[in-house]
């Protein structure tokens, strides 16, 4: 992966209007400069951009994406001791605040 040559593609959720689908399309292919500028050269290929409903949803522990024909993705909490979370802070550059530590679930899927 360091090496480069990746093959990327964009999803972006139907609700988005012009202005927010340019400008998502400027943050991910890194023309919009910050974390994102610093991946771009080692994109080989990009496959497109497609518009499509994009369904995410939080029940207590458990997070879920669906693109409908395309993909259904789950994690749920790592376990820990007692009932909480287990939390990284200063971990990664999308979210400075903390990541929570998460397993996905069977059944997640991908086809596309």
């Amino acid at each position: 992966m360091a090496e480069g040559s990746w093959s990327v593609g964009l999803y972006l959720d139907e609700r988005a209007d012009a202005a927010q689908g340019e400008a998502l399309q400027a943050i991910f292919t890194g023309a919009a400069g910050g974390v994102m500028s610093n991946l771009a050269p080692l994109i080989g290929t990009v496959l497109g951009v497609k518009t499509v409903p994009i369904t995410w949803t939080k029940d207590g522990k458990h997070r879920s994406m669906e693109i409908p024909g395309v993909a259904h993705l789950a994690v749920h909490a790592a376990p820990s001791l007692g009932d909480a979370e287990i939390w990284a802070t200063n971990a990664h550059p999308f979210a400075p605040e903390g990541i929570s530590f998460a397993v996905g679930d069977a059944g997640s899927t991908w086809e596309d």
